[in-house]
């Protein structure tokens, strides 16, 4: 299991795991999104040292939030085990 940094928390976390997981540590300081079109919320977060976690339902809204150097980690349902299972070395650079 590939991990990143969870912010400036010091901790390191699934860099994916299903939403509820207790290894990943969602708090009030922590940053949700549902996307990672805002940009600059993922900025200044980053910025601040703040947590970002990403949630994603599909293998294109992992890719692309795991793309993003300021997502600690995505999360994906319950209903979508699938996902954690992903090749994102093979998805990301092709055979």
């Amino acid at each position: 299991m590939r991990k990143r940094w969870l912010g400036a928390t010091g901790l390191q976390v699934p860099e994916i795991a299903v939403e509820g997981d207790p290894a990943v540590a969602v708090d009030e300081h922590t940053l949700v999104l549902d996307g990672v079109d805002d940009v600059e919320a993922l900025r200044v977060a980053h910025d601040e040292g703040r947590p970002v976690v990403v949630r994603a339902r599909t293998q294109e809204e992992v890719l692309q939030a795991l793309a993003r150097p300021e997502v600690a980690s995505v999360l994906v349902p319950e209903s979508a085990p699938e996902l954690l299972d992903l090749d994102l070395v093979e998805l990301t650079y092709g055979s």
